[in-house]
């Protein structure tokens, strides 16, 4: 449960970030409001993942996953790089979410 917890939070780290884009410096009202509302949703959820899982696995894992969720986003809605060290990079991070899932004693 805790992992589902931990990855929902993740996800929703993403439309975080993603709306952070979108509100403009807190100009526009409904991604202002999205912003707050996921921003609160994943501390929310992250912080209930963390009732089970370690620290550090649980805030690797959710800030890896952001990091990897927006720079795929970059990548498809904003037309961002896709040169092949930025690809190995992401993959090099989803391999380190792989990994701590796999060491989780819990």
């Amino acid at each position: 449960m805790a992992w589902l917890l931990l990855f929902s939070a993740g996800f929703v780290e993403i439309i975080f970030a993603l709306s952070l884009k979108y509100n403009e410096g807190f100009t526009k009202l409904w991604p202002s409001v999205i912003t707050a509302f996921s921003g609160i949703g994943s501390f929310g959820l992250l912080m209930w993942a963390l009732k089970t899982l370690p620290l550090g696995t649980a805030y690797a894992v959710w800030t890896g996953m952001g990091a990897v969720g927006v720079a795929i986003v970059g990548i498809i809605l904003f037309k961002e790089s896709v040169d092949w060290l930025r690809l190995v990079s992401i993959s090099l991070v989803i391999i380190g979410i792989i990994g701590l899932k796999f060491t989780d004693t819990y």
